[in-house]
């Protein structure tokens, strides 16, 4: 079976009323950042936040009776297990997933609040999938296969289905890409209705597997990333044959752009996503020049992000906009000192956070000592402005320098 346009449409049709067909919405701010005209499709609004919905339960739609009775197993880092753990319940199919064991608590404890049994195997994707065979195996279950499978690529086709609806001269698309499911689905629908669309795919640079098996080279792969949905080291067989046909390019991203993304997502569109569902965004934010002038689609894939994770995004983000600051004061140890420079600073209208006292850890003379403190300002600009006048009051005080770009891998 080779997935055609016909067959997204009959997906459509089993799933129409069963996900949502999110919104696919113009951004004037993001394109006006990034010299694009920009619409994002929020997937992170479907009920489990993430497109693996569509793909999953178009294969247990597909089941016959047997299989159902028999059950499914699924293999994913939390996306595909929650899509496949929630519809398998609405549909009275037993459901086992294998998740790798440093999957996101948030990912684990929703799957399993789907009803789903939670198995936690391998280190990686790739080793949890190993395991899941051999589960599979013992106990005659249906696989549900996250991404290389005709019925979930076809499912995860009527994302583009819906794009081109609700944004019909869009002329290029930018999907992420882990095995290739979503980027497969969408280029086999959206190049049928528009010859002329460009698709581009969109990876991160320490899980490069799509990237390198187009380039015939060997890809080496990061520890790990914050796009965990798409830290695939193998493509599909089928998902890979189908890239190489319909999709123009695949683009490499960093940690630090998707983080960026993130956060932009967070501030501009009071939107929340997981690394994975920036990962596009991130793309466009990186490589404006690609993109300029055109008008592109981006697939916010996902928005099951832990929040603890989510904070430490934004509390970095504040860093490198200057909007949280770590500023080391040098001031006599005697009485008063301390609030004359706290003082100083409220007068400057900088927010302290923290302040740590040092008189061990430091090499200045005994009768002095530093003061490091965190604060909250408008950006880089009122940090010095905070430091001048400091100086001003015969403070020495100095800014931890602050790089603006995001950091490399």
């Amino acid at each position: 079976m080779s997935t055609g346009l016909d067959d997204v449409r009959a997906a459509a049709r089993t799933l129409s009323g069963h996900v949502v067909d999110t919104p696919c919405l113009h951004s004037r701010t993001l394109s006006g950042i990034t010299g694009a005209q920009v619409w994002l499709k929020f997937e992170n609004h479907q009920f489990t936040a993430s497109f693996k919905e569509r793909g999953a339960l178009n294969k247990l739609a597909s089941l016959d009776a047997d299989q159902r009775a028999a059950g499914v197993i699924a293999v994913s880092a939390g996306n595909h297990a929650q899509g496949v753990a929630y519809h398998a319940r609405r549909l009275g199919i037993p459901a086992v997933i294998v998740m790798p064991r440093f999957t996101p608590h948030v990912k684990v404890e929703h799957t399993r609040g789907h009803g789903a049994e939670v198995i936690l195997a391998g280190e990686n994707f790739d080793e949890a999938r190993a395991h899941a065979m051999n589960v599979m195996r013992e106990r005659g279950l249906a696989l549900v296969h996250p991404y290389d499978d005709e019925r979930v690529i076809a499912g995860q086709g009527t994302i583009a289905l819906e794009m081109l609806v609700q944004a019909p001269d869009l002329d290029t698309l930018i999907v992420p890409i882990g095995g290739g499911g979503m980027i497969s689905g969408i280029a086999t629908a959206a190049v049928a209705l528009r010859p002329g669309i460009e698709i581009i795919g969109a990876q991160t640079r320490r899980f490069p597997s799509m990237y390198c098996a187009l380039k015939g080279t060997e890809p080496t792969f990061g520890v790990s990333t914050l796009a965990d949905g798409i830290a695939v080291k193998q493509p599909g067989t089928l998902t890979l044959e189908i890239v190489r046909r319909l999709v123009q390019d695949v683009l490499l991203v960093d940690e630090g752009d998707i983080e960026h993304a993130i956060l932009l997502l967070l501030e501009v569109e009071k939107t929340v996503v997981e690394g994975a569902g920036a990962v596009g965004l991130a793309t466009l934010l990186r490589y404006p020049e690609r993109f300029a002038g055109r008008r592109v689609g981006i697939v916010l894939c996902g928005g099951n992000i832990d929040p603890l994770v989510l904070s430490d995004v934004i509390r970095r983000g504040m860093v490198r906009s200057g909007r949280l600051t770590r500023l080391t004061v040098r001031l006599r140890d005697l009485p008063g000192s301390l609030a004359r420079v706290t003082a100083a600073m409220g007068e400057a209208n900088a927010n302290i956070e923290e302040v740590h006292h040092q008189r061990a850890f430091t090499n200045v003379p005994l009768q002095d000592t530093e003061v490091e403190f965190v604060l909250e300002t408008r950006g880089f600009d009122h940090a010095r402005q905070v430091v001048e006048t400091l100086h001003g009051m015969g403070f020495e005080a100095v800014l931890e320098p602050v790089s603006r770009a995001a950091p490399e891998p």
